[in-house]
């Protein structure tokens, strides 16, 4: 084999060794990119949606109420989730009369069709710790339903930003 074609195929997998390098670095650092998999979210986020979130969104801040998150599942943290901050740390959640009251006012949900089904709560979200809802609050396994109640700052994962199948949106108010 010439020098020309050894050079070539070295060139080839240099090319493919960085833009393996650089997907690594985008999905595990920058971005991460999930799909969901349940009607909990809809009507904002419908199932089998794809979409983008941001790894570093939180890095410098902390999760605002109303925030879409992509997390680890308190109950099964190989399993991602994504709903809505309802509760932050400190405060008291409690759902009756078909609203989510927080330190005892109607939180308004603007993004809801429906309303939510049920008594629950009290709950008492601890420091580091949020009280998360699905946007489909009658179909939703969510912080009312788990093991775990509570999702830790640590299983958050990122920040959605928007969904890009099976049609574009921002998301999270942006």
């Amino acid at each position: 084999m010439s020098n020309k074609y050894v050079k070539e195929i070295v060139e080839w997998i240099l090319v493919i060794v960085v833009a393996a390098a650089a997907a690594l670095f985008i999905t595990e650092v920058l971005i991460v990119n999930a799909t969901v998999p349940t009607q909990s979210m809809e009507t904002t986020i419908m199932a089998k949606d794809r979409l983008i979130g941001s790894r570093l969104s939180y890095k410098s801040s902390d999760p605002e109420r109303g925030d879409i998150i992509i997390f680890k599942y308190p109950d099964n943290e190989e399993v991602l989730f994504i709903k809505r901050v309802i509760g932050l740390p400190g405060e008291i959640v409690d759902i009756h009369d078909g609203n989510v009251y927080i330190n005892g006012d109607i939180l308004e949900e603007p993004y809801l069709t429906v309303r939510t089904e049920g008594n629950f709560g009290p709950y008492e979200v601890p420091e580091g710790h949020f009280f998360m809802m699905g946007d489909n609050r009658n179909n939703s396994a969510d912080s009312r339903y788990w093991k775990n109640t509570y999702l830790s700052r640590e299983g958050i994962v990122g920040k959605a930003l928007f969904k890009y199948w099976k049609k574009f949106e921002m998301l999270n108010g942006k």
